[in-house]
């Protein structure tokens, strides 16, 4: 007996936002990882101090956070409002145009390959089914019963952002005096090359090319604020 192979393809709307979202969470550390390690390192080029360091990194693993959570929490409420208004007028046109929404509605689906006919009768149905479901997700690609949400993400990026940085605050104020720029810059590029790997993959793209560009811009600006850390050090400022 032949056996259909198992079809393990995950399908549905959800999927296209939980990669979102991990991509964001990626992102999000990345961002952690990378802005952190330049304020410690840049601070280590003009101390050694470790009070001063940790006071550094903390400050800026709270300042990085918080502002990636309210600017994550302004953007996604945005678009929570315009979809909420969209919907809004959406169940109006409906109410006041029906036969027109189910005109556009036939047309929308008979554009994504369906015969004229079919795509009437799908309209037909979909629109008897749930009307206001069936034009938000064909017409405006929105899940009327899932909705953005500002604090997930909101949560989402300060977590992210504070994992991030844990890696180059601890880096910087563990190790011995001697060794705290070394293990910080290599624990930090090793993180990015991780990070930038697995951004490529989420979006399908050559790992390579991604791990090289986020290990050197995290390389960069460590180099650039060590610099000007130790000319300040050195300055007396």
């Amino acid at each position: 007996m032949t056996r259909t192979p198992a079809h393990d393809e995950p399908h549905g709307t959800g999927l296209g936002a939980r990669l979102n979202w991990l991509r964001a969470a990626v992102l999000g550390a990345n961002d952690g990882v990378v802005s952190t390690a330049g304020l410690v390192v840049g601070v280590a080029g003009a101390t050694d101090d470790r009070g001063a360091l940790l006071t550094a990194g903390l400050a800026g693993l709270l300042a990085g956070s918080l502002s990636m959570a309210a600017g994550e929490y302004v953007s996604v409420s945005t678009q929570r409002d315009s979809e909420k208004a969209a919907l809004a007028t959406e169940r109006r046109e409906l109410q006041e145009t029906p036969e027109a929404e189910l005109a556009e509605l036939a047309g929308l689906l008979e554009g994504k390959g369906l015969s004229r006919e079919v795509a009437r009768e799908a309209a037909v149905q979909l629109t008897e089914r749930d009307a206001l479901r069936a034009h938000a997700e064909v017409e405006l690609g929105i899940d009327p019963d899932d909705l953005t949400n500002p604090w997930h993400a909101a949560g989402a990026s300060f977590l992210a952002f504070t994992v991030g940085a844990l890696l180059p605050l601890l880096a910087i104020v563990l190790p011995p005096a001697s060794a705290r720029v070394p293990v910080t810059v290599l624990s930090v590029l090793a993180v990015l090359a991780v990070t930038g790997w697995w951004s490529a993959r989420l979006g399908e793209a050559a790992a390579v090319p991604a791990v090289l560009r986020n290990m050197g811009g995290g390389a960069v600006a460590m180099a650039v604020t060590y610099a000007a850390g130790h000319l300040l050090g050195a300055a007396g400022v």
